[in-house]
């Protein structure tokens, strides 16, 4: 059976800022970011299995992005290991989700780190073909398996 691709689309909010960077992103600021992710398979032939002529489900596709990603850094505050006085910014209140990466968080690192997290969690048989996330209306980074 010909191999298919599927693609489902999410949204969350992020704020970072970028450790020793020479512009305006050296500050705090945030984004809304979408995230096409894109896998690939054959679709399911097995007349008894529930998910027949799917290649995966998408709830299930849906679950696995929102646990390893959206639920995690929406609304979130991210930042490098490498931004100095990182205690001093640990406010409860304002901070509750505050992550500290151990990469610069620039929509390339963070979409290299995305691919990582969801081939770990994909079936066997279907495989992460692509990733798109967007920063801005107008700047976006692709990852693509055939690439790496």
């Amino acid at each position: 059976m010909a191999k298919v691709r599927l693609t489902k689309e999410f949204r969350f909010e992020m704020a970072h800022a970028l450790w020793n960077y020479d512009g305006l992103c050296k500050n705090i600021h945030g984004h809304s970011y979408i995230l096409y992710v894109t896998v690939i398979g054959e679709p399911i032939t097995d007349q008894a299995n529930p998910k027949l002529g799917m290649v995966m489900d998408f709830g299930d596709l849906k679950r696995i992005v929102n646990q390893e990603i959206v639920d995690k850094l929406d609304h979130a505050v991210v930042l490098s290991d490498r931004t100095p006085m990182l205690e001093q910014l640990n406010i409860p209140q304002m901070f509750e989700r505050f992550f500290v990466f151990d990469y610069q968080p620039t929509c390339e690192n963070m979409i290299a780190d995305f691919a990582e997290r969801i081939i770990k969690r994909l079936p066997a048989e279907v495989k992460l073909h692509s990733l798109k996330l967007h920063e801005t209306a107008t700047s976006f980074a692709e990852w693509f398996a055939e690439d790496n």
